[in-house]
């Protein structure tokens, strides 16, 4: 399906009101400066829309662009976006909607041999997970390069036709020696002083299927003595004998994509293009090949203007697409959306929220230097989005059974159990006003399940859990250590059961009645401190899945490192663990806070509701890593 007739295209976030039109309220960066003055100025305020992307002619027939700046997010379609892509998409959707603009969506698919539907599908929806879309004033902003090889042929011909282009018939490693270096200038092609009439003639023959893949190239005539190697004649088409996904078969010359991008951007009338710091060098072209088009009436005046920023270097990450296929296809993550992965359904499948990612977008800013960021930040953002979001829940993650062996004396029989409740959120995280959640309800009967390390038989100096009767200095036995169960009874530590090797079996305890959490005797005894648990009686097993980071070096592939190596062997553990009911009957995608553990997500490809839980690590309720 092409891009275009996607139906439903959904809208770019509404423009900001008048009162923010300025990006009022948002920290500045040079690229909001950039789109200050030329709103101030009224750079692009002559420019016209017809409606759809075209020449100059088709353009001038529209009327006054409604859209005050025009960005565009312009991914190739040859694999699944990560979290540099985010912060790209963020930025252009952001800018567009904070200064009363539209950001187009845009498929640069130049490159036949590496696209396919299926990452086009995957950006679409990662684009709109991301809480953006291309619709607006009416119109659908989904547009794909290759619906624009026709005119990029034709302004090809037009720089043969003027003298700015001419076929090259030299070979791979002919060019690349004469191309020269940063000390030593280029040296013209031998090809390079044919007639505009025979490079045309040439190039047509390309056009025509007549030469094989290879064996020749058309190179813009520019500076084969430029500083700025990127000058030096580059190619702009080459022959290749590959089906198109969009065009099929139709083309056997496919354009470059420096000499494709700038012709994109002027189509759609693209008033900023932005970049990451990679293509700083490009720009010299993309100007040059924008005056030589205006000056042929081809384009429309103004032309777009390229701005550069720093792409995002997170620690424990890696963003390259080609070293992000080899942990897929050697089986060193489950795949694309692995919640380990830093993809975007992988981000998504951990449990990252759209909200959490725009803010990190939005708190990391916008500059000219590199420089790290450190991973803790994206976290910090999980957890500010969720703190007041994600209901409580008790999961008990090492479970070790707890047995109330004076239950049936204290309530009458052994298998009563009785209804305990906790709010589903803190009232602090209630805004005033509105009505909270309904409290969560789970049972407590004479067993229930509590952490392994809730219990320890001769307990270090300082700890306030679980520990049976012990020797006093004075030599006189001390009772066992008090505890509550959190929003149930206090309980009192009697002894342990254990096997022949030394395992604790079960942990025994009596209950003492009356102090119920939110019963009068609730304060009656006062525990040293409060435990989670799970009751046996209502309690849930679920496979809950700890996800760490995937790698142990927080820069796993710079310097020519071998990332491989630096796999954590600890990036994921799988444990048999009980969940309260309220956990169990969580929807696919919804988020926790396991009390005491962090947060969680029900996963969104594994997990069924009330029959097979499954929940994700997202992140600890602090930063841990590396203390």
């Amino acid at each position: 399906m092409s891009p275009n007739t996607t139906p439903n295209a959904p809208k770019n976030n509404p423009a900001a009101p008048a009162s923010e039109a300025a990006g009022e309220h948002k920290v500045s960066n040079f690229l909001r400066q950039i789109i200050e003055k030329d709103l101030e100025q009224g750079t692009y305020a002559s420019r016209h829309w017809a409606g759809t992307p075209g020449d100059a002619a088709h353009h001038a027939a529209g009327p006054l662009d409604p859209a005050k700046i025009r960005t565009r997010f312009p991914p190739e379609p040859n694999g699944y976006l990560h979290v540099g892509h985010a912060k790209s998409i963020c930025l252009n959707f952001g800018l567009a909607r904070d200064y009363g603009g539209v950001c187009h969506m845009r498929f640069d698919d130049t490159n036949p041999e590496k696209e396919d539907t299926e990452y086009v599908n995957s950006i679409l929806d990662a684009v709109q997970w991301l809480g953006f879309g291309w619709e607006a004033n009416g119109q659908n902003h989904l547009f794909q390069a290759s619906d624009y090889f026709d005119f990029m042929y034709r302004a090809a011909e037009y720089l043969v036709q003027s003298g700015h282009a001419y076929v090259d018939e030299q070979t791979a490693e002919q060019m690349r020696a004469n191309r020269g270096d940063f000390g030593k200038p280029g040296v013209d092609s031998p090809f390079r002083s044919r007639t505009p009439a025979e490079n045309l003639a040439r190039f047509r023959e390309m056009r025509d299927g007549r030469h094989e893949d290879g064996s020749m190239v058309l190179r813009a005539k520019i500076d084969m003595a430029s500083p700025n190697i990127n000058l030096r004649d580059p190619a702009i088409y080459r022959i290749r004998r590959a089906t198109h996904h969009n065009t099929g078969d139709k083309w056997c010359i496919y354009p470059m994509y420096t000499f494709a991008h700038p012709i994109e951007d002027a189509l759609e009338q693209i008033t900023h293009s932005i970049c990451t710091l990679e293509f700083e060098d490009q720009r010299p072209f993309y100007d040059w090949l924008m005056e030589r088009l205006i000056e042929g009436h081809l384009l429309a005046a103004p032309a777009p203007r390229q701005y550069e920023f720093a792409r995002l270097n997170l620690t424990y990450v890696i963003t390259s697409k080609r070293k992000l296929a080899q942990l897929v296809y050697d089986h060193k993550v489950s795949g694309w959306d692995d919640p380990r992965m830093p993809t975007i359904v992988g981000l998504r499948r951990r449990g990252y929220t759209p909200a959490s990612i725009q803010l990190f977008a939005e708190r990391i800013g916008v500059t000219k230097s590199d420089s790290w960021i450190d991973y803790s930040t994206l976290e910090g953002c999980l957890r500010e989005d969720l703190e007041n979001k994600a209901h409580r829940g008790m999961a008990v993650l090492d479970p070790v059974k707890l047995v109330l062996t004076n239950w049936a004396e204290a309530f009458g029989a052994d298998d009563y159990t009785e209804d305990c409740t906790l709010p589903a959120l803190p009232h602090s995280a209630v805004p005033e006003g509105q009505t909270p959640p309904p409290d969560r309800v789970f049972k407590i009967g004479k067993e229930v399940w509590i952490e392994r390390e809730d219990f320890e038989e001769v307990p270090p100096k300082g700890y306030k859990r679980l520990y049976p009767p012990r020797p006093g200095a004075d030599g006189q036995m001390q009772p066992g250590n008090i505890v509550r169960l959190k929003g149930g009874y206090v309980i009192e530590c009697t002894g342990c059961a254990k096997d022949v090797n030394g395992t604790v079996l079960e942990v025994h305890a009596k209950v003492i009645p009356d102090t119920k959490s939110g019963t009068p005797g609730a304060d009656s005894v006062k525990a040293k401190a409060a435990i989670t648990w799970v009751g046996v009686a209502d309690g849930v097993e679920a496979e809950v899945r700890l996800y760490d980071r995937l790698f142990s070096d927080p820069q796993p592939d710079a310097g020519g490192k071998d990332f491989i190596e630096a796999l954590n062997p600890n990036s994921l553990k799988v444990v048999t663990a009980y969940v309260e009911p309220s956990l169990a009957a969580a929807q696919p995608d919804q988020k926790f806070q396991f009390e005491r553990f962090g947060y969680f997500v029900a996963d969104r490809v594994d997990h069924v509701a009330g029959v097979k839980p499954v929940f994700n690590r997202v992140t600890g309720l602090k930063d841990s890593w590396g203390k």
